[in-house]
């Protein structure tokens, strides 16, 4: 197939590019490199397979082109990171909204396959877990911006689904849980690649709030698995997804797993939610997906533990520290 990835200078979308090369098939990739980065498609951007084009997804006619050369559109351009929906509310919003109705257009114009990336953060301040595709979305107030990411990508979820209803498109939602691996930068708030990034310099870790709330981190080639289990299963259209692992853990034990797994003598600094983002911000106390949907459906089943999972992105940031380290000693002489 050929297959147009946005968001494909990405984490994610630069682990799909590669997968689907690898799979025999064309990949077209929009990215506007605000949170992508041209060195996640390095190894692979020379294959003549592969088609890169540095835009954004609102330029308008570019997109339209691609959509209607594809057969397939998978949309995983986004604003990322809780850092960077704290500093960048109404970008945010513009982006998550703005961009996914334009795709969902072009891509209901040429009724092409269509898979759309969401996230977790939907289910917002909900106590019900683990969380179900069909359970209640509980947001905070307007007045906390911390939750206009969720509010904003639930937008795209209903515009999605109406789209299948009303015209028939065929969109499937995948909800994202705290997808990590190599090529996963902590520069916009991402607790993984951020507290190796700390250890392997014995730097302090810094745990926002007090270290209880946990998380449940799925491996990214996990998370490939289901992309292809829904595009290539065509009575998916009109469904969501939730894809990511079930191994709870609380960011406190994260830390020290990471700490011991480095082999670092870094302290472990707990920092108020107040001082890291602002007065106000609000968290979500526990994360924990329900598959068996995924797992009844595409036979999902996730291949990396925690302990893996961790250990993939630990090499990869201390690469990249390599990489810098060998730069400035060069820059030196």
């Amino acid at each position: 197939m050929r297959c147009l990835i946005t968001g494909g200078a990405g984490f994610i979308g630069s682990h799909l590019s590669e997968r689907l090369l690898r799979s025999g098939h064309e990949v077209m990739a929009i990215d506007d490199l605000s949170t992508g980065s041209v060195e996640n498609i390095l190894s692979f951007r020379s294959n003549p397979a592969y088609e890169f084009h540095g835009e954004s997804i609102f330029n308008r006619r570019l997109t339209a082109e691609l959509v209607d050369l594809a057969d397939i559109v998978f949309h995983l351009a986004a604003a990322v990171g809780v850092r960077r929906i704290v500093d960048y509310p109404v970008q945010t919003i513009e982006t998550n909204v703005g961009g996914t109705e334009i795709v969902l257009e072009l891509a209901a114009k040429k009724r092409r396959r269509l898979l759309i990336a969401s996230t977790s953060e939907v289910y917002g301040k909900s106590n019900k877990l683990p969380f179900s595709e069909t359970d209640d979305l509980v947001l905070g107030s307007t007045y906390n911006h911390r939750w206009a990411y969720a509010c904003s990508k639930a937008i795209d979820e209903f515009l999605a689904l109406a789209y299948f209803r009303e015209h028939k498109l065929p969109v499937t939602i995948v909800r994202l849980f705290n997808t990590v691996g190599a090529r996963q930068t902590g520069q916009y708030g991402m607790v993984v690649p951020t507290f190796a990034r700390q250890a392997l310099l014995q730097e302090p870790i810094t745990v926002f709030g007090d270290g209880t709330q946990s998380r449940c981190f799925g491996h990214v080639s996990d998370v490939i698995d289901g992309f292809l289990a829904v595009a290539a299963d065509d009575s998916t259209a009109g469904e969501i997804f939730n894809l990511g692992n079930t191994d709870e853990v609380s960011i406190g034990d994260l830390a020290r797993r990471i700490v011991a797994m480095t082999a670092s003598s870094s302290p472990i600094r707990y920092v108020p939610y107040s001082e890291a983002y602002g007065p106000g911000f609000e968290d979500m106390n526990r994360r924990i997906p329900d598959i068996s949907k995924a797992q009844r459906w595409l036979n999902y089943r996730p291949k990396y533990q925690l302990d893996e999972t961790l250990q993939d992105v630990v090499s990869f940031v201390r690469q990249q520290l390599a990489k810098k380290k060998a730069v400035f000693i060069a820059t030196q002489d």
